[in-house]
């Protein structure tokens, strides 16, 4: 079948043949993916791929997917090829019979009942996948069963919205944030039996509005010209987006090398059932004043004893700064081994340590997916008039030890500012 290569921006040419089970495509509005997964549906279709297509609610497909995949087929010429059932919402290739169905997510019977009229169902493409909950991803992901000749796959496409979300949580734990793609070449499309999920069967893709050659300049302009921070950054950018007023921005989610880094330092916040015993492992770069977070400890039900036992290969016989309420565990743990020493807070210490980390670069290793959560959801408090108060919410267990690891730091930096012959208050 002859396809001209000018119907597909360059960007999604190579996954037009991609098997990883898992597929993300992910970016800025107006990129082009669902234009390019809409495609993509009906030349599947004529090879034997059988898609349903689903959205949170069933009244929005018709409007979108629905036209989308109509659409394509028109500008592919392959009208002749498909039998286009508007009522049900079904579309048949005319030669082997595979199909394109169409769900909502909010008719869970009708989702599971839906199968093609020929062989097993291969795909799933999850539209605005973002609506969608991580138990909707789990039982798609079970609808994908049956002898088929061609690999299974589960397409995911939607605008980031935040990092707390479940799919930056499953899916996103080895990505760059400046990468534009997942694994990098030569993977594409490559399945690898027995290695992991962030290994072998996962592709992701970001796009912006710069990956689409279709776009008008209004189109382009409209984009370019976003006055809101948030919306620039997720629709424009195509970056994750940190929603409301956060207290730390610009942050990243890198991969770390710890052994370039030997001054670390060490931060523990007290916990036991409802609240977690969180300790991070960290390091500070005066020259550029970037923060490193490496490692993270989060626990639950730990006594003294058994939390000495964490800590140590954790720490590796090196200080850690402790949460000054807690005088009994910090002796506790120094009698057990540990070189435990209470922070010094002070008046204000956490508006003043929430000041000094906004003033620094941070980066977070992948894996500590804890800290990446508190950084994301970590905000300023509304009063009932929805005015900003200096007051932060949200679990902070992990942003409490990283201010104590880094107390010196923040003292310093104060002692260089104060006048001449002044003092702390």
């Amino acid at each position: 079948m002859y396809l001209k290569i000018e119907n597909f921006n360059p960007v999604y040419r190579p996954y037009l043949n991609d098997d990883h089970r898992y597929q993300i495509f992910f970016g800025g509005s107006s990129s082009g993916k669902s234009s390019f997964l809409a495609a993509r549906c009906a030349l599947d279709a004529l090879r034997g791929r059988s898609t349903l297509v689903v959205r949170k609610v069933a009244k929005t497909l018709r409007g979108s997917c629905w036209n989308e995949v109509v659409k394509a087929i028109r500008r592919l010429d392959l009208a002749a090829r498909f039998d286009v059932s508007s009522s049900d919402m079904i579309i048949t290739a005319r030669r082997g019979g595979a199909q394109i169905l169409f769900a909502g997510l909010d008719d869970v019977e009708k989702v599971k009942s839906l199968t093609p009229a020929h062989g097993a169902l291969t795909d799933v493409w999850m539209e605005e996948a973002t609506e969608c909950r991580y138990s909707d991803f789990k039982q798609l992901d079970k609808r994908l069963r049956g002898l088929s000749p061609h690999p299974k796959r589960l397409t995911m496409s939607f605008n980031p919205i935040y990092k707390t979300h479940w799919l930056y949580e499953t899916f996103f734990a080895a990505w760059q944030e400046a990468d534009s793609l997942f694994p990098p070449p030569p993977d594409y499309g490559k399945t690898v039996p027995g290695r992991s999920l962030a290994e072998g069967s996962l592709s992701i893709l970001k796009t912006t509005y710069r990956d689409n050659r279709f776009l008008s300049p209004d189109d382009v302009r409209a984009l370019e010209t976003e006055k809101d921070p948030y919306y620039f950054d997720v629709y424009t950018r195509g970056a994750w987006g940190e929603t409301g007023d956060v207290i730390f921005r610009g942050w990243a989610v890198q991969k770390l090398s710890p052994s370039l880094y030997p001054d670390k330092r060490f931060g523990l916040d007290f916990g036991f059932a409802r609240d977690p015993t969180a300790c991070i492992c960290c390091a500070y770069s005066r020259e550029d004043r970037t923060v490193r977070i490496f490692s993270e400890l989060y626990l639950r039900g730990e006594t003294t004893w058994s939390l000495a036992s964490r800590l140590r290969p954790f720490l590796k016989g090196r200080p850690v700064i402790c949460d000054s309420a807690e005088p009994r565990s910090i002796a506790e743990l120094r009698q057990l081994g540990i070189c435990a020493r209470p922070a010094r807070k002070g008046p204000d210490s956490v508006l003043h340590g929430i000041q000094w980390l906004q003033g620094c670069r941070i980066l977070v290793d992948p894996s500590c997916r804890h800290t990446i959560h508190e950084l994301s959801q970590y905000r300023w408090k509304e009063d009932p008039g929805h005015n900003i108060r200096p007051e932060p919410e949200g679990d902070d267990h992990l942003m409490d030890a990283l201010r104590y690891a880094l107390e010196d730091e923040q003292l310093a930096r104060r002692a260089e500012l104060l006048p001449k012959g002044g003092s702390f208050p």
